[in-house]
């Protein structure tokens, strides 16, 4: 509300605005005219929400009763802080009858606490219309690995944890530090044109560089794993003391022997 805008005798034009009710029209009417709220002045409060009434020409009957119920509140604790206090009452007597606006002011804090966090809410829920994301993605369909009958899970994990091992071991202890990147897609691709290459089944440990990264270990483990999901190679061991064998499937002219491992 303009401040400057005022009526015919001096109050404060309130323009009829959607106020949500009684409690939230006063603390305008508080704010408007810079008051404690802890210390109302009952006097101009009530003058100018009266004011606010008749400007009032429709309203809603729901709407309208508390507005006015409000209205004999805020009349009703005028009257009392304008009565002469009795003679007779003793101080702590006067202390025990209160300030006749603390019922008005706790309800006033409590509903400036509930605009408070609807406001915040608001914030957060305009604030969350900027962000976009990715819709839940469908739960894939049970896939399976080709891999040589007696070959299980665990035999994979053995075979990497050995991986690791033998790498761990085969690091030199002093080594120039390089910045190296290795991506599952990119390793995929690596694998296949070193099957390419071989023409037959190659161990793993073949499609690893002289001393491997354990970032290149693991990422190329990812790469056999994903490959041979998509059934693009298959992966054979004779026993679990010799090492994983990788090589194609009779897909896209590609071929899968039961030679010996290849070589780079």
């Amino acid at each position: 509300m303009d401040k400057n805008k005022t009526t015919t005798d001096g109050q404060p034009l309130i323009q009829v605005s959607d106020f949500e009710g009684p409690l939230d029209l006063l603390l305008h009417l508080i704010k408007t005219n810079e008051m404690d709220i802890y210390d109302i002045r009952i006097t101009t409060i009530t003058s100018q929400y009266l004011t606010y009434l008749h400007q009032m020409q429709t309203l809603r009957l729901d709407i309208a009763g508390e507005y006015f119920v409000m209205a004999a509140t805020l009349m009703a604790i005028k009257a009392k802080l304008l009565l002469p206090k009795p003679q007779t009452v003793e101080p702590q007597d006067d202390a025990e009858m209160g300030d006749p606006r603390e019922e008005l002011v706790n309800q006033l804090l409590e509903y400036q606490r509930y605009k408070q966090a609807a406001q915040a809410l608001k914030k957060l829920a305009v604030a969350r219309q900027h962000h976009f994301t990715r819709p839940a993605m469908a739960v894939p369909e049970e896939t399976t690995m080709t891999v040589a009958p007696g070959i299980q899970t665990s035999d994979l994990q053995a075979a990497l944890v050995r991986l690791m091992q033998q790498t761990t071991r085969a690091k030199p202890v002093t080594q120039s530090i390089q910045e190296e990147h290795f991506t599952i897609k990119d390793q995929m691709a690596t694998v296949l044109t070193r099957l390419e290459r071989a023409h037959g089944p190659v161990a793993f440990d073949h499609l690893l560089g002289h001393v491997p990264a354990m970032e290149e270990v693991v990422t190329t483990f990812l790469a056999v794993l994903e490959l041979a999901r998509q059934r693009q190679v298959a992966l054979t061991q004779v026993s679990r003391l010799l090492p994983l064998q990788v090589n194609f499937l009779k897909l896209k002219g590609r071929y899968a022997t039961d030679g010996t491992s290849g070589t780079d």
